[in-house]
């Protein structure tokens, strides 16, 4: 098994960090790793805000705050209107997972709201970062920055750091072009919390599946 598929079996998605902090060169290194992601004609439109320590909380206190007061997301990008068929199944099984792995039944709603507002704290990881890409690039820029997630994903595995990719923290763009003082024109795609993992908590135990082969490529020729 190579180190990348390696990685890609490792991997997966935390929502329950330690509040140990990854060194600044163990970060430093990951980041120069995962510059090297191939982009449309080259133009590396991802721009990182990478946040750590008291920065790190000042921004989950804001978002949290934001999000438990009822504004309605308004994502750059348009989340899905819905999940339909062999989607909605697979949304619904990771869902299910995801629950029974806290012991929240499937009629407590409370509970599941304060769950997912878990992802506005960043589940207690110790650093956060937003990836935003130029309007101008449209679709593009946006694929090339989540091939860019992915490269980051994959190496900090192989240095022993854990991650979640999380499109949650780009469900209020606007605010956070404000607190960041970015201009109009830079896109929220997502965020990624990112550190060590917390493997004794229950919601880092169970594993997602994945579709075979079979079920994705139609092979012709």
């Amino acid at each position: 098994m190579t180190t990348v598929e390696k990685a890609l079996q490792e991997r997966f998605s935390c929502r329950q960090f330690l509040p140990k902090p990854v060194p600044r060169e163990t970060i430093e290194a990951i980041l120069r790793a995962a510059q090297m992601t191939p982009s449309w004609c080259n133009t590396q439109p991802w721009q990182i805000t990478l946040l750590s320590g008291a920065e790190a909380d000042r921004l989950r206190e804001t978002l949290r705050t934001h999000a438990k007061s009822g504004a309605p997301a308004n994502p750059d990008f348009p989340f899905p209107p819905r999940y339909e068929g062999i989607y909605r199944d697979r949304r619904k099984v990771c869902g299910v997972q995801l629950y029974q792995s806290l012991g929240i039944g499937k009629e407590d709603r409370v509970a599941a709201a304060e769950q997912a507002l878990e992802n506005f704290n960043f589940f207690d990881a110790p650093h956060v970062m937003l990836i935003t890409t130029p309007e101008n690039l449209g679709v593009y820029g946006a694929i090339d920055c989540g091939l860019y997630v992915s490269s980051f994903i994959l190496v900090a595995r192989q240095h022993g750091i854990d991650s979640i990719a999380q499109a949650a923290l780009a469900s209020y763009p606007d605010l956070l072009r404000e607190y960041f003082q970015l201009p109009g024109d830079r896109k929220f795609v997502c965020g990624l919390s990112f550190g060590y993992a917390d493997n004794d908590h229950p919601i880092n135990g169970y594993r997602t599946e994945r579709a075979d082969i079979s079920e994705v490529v139609d092979w012709r020729g």
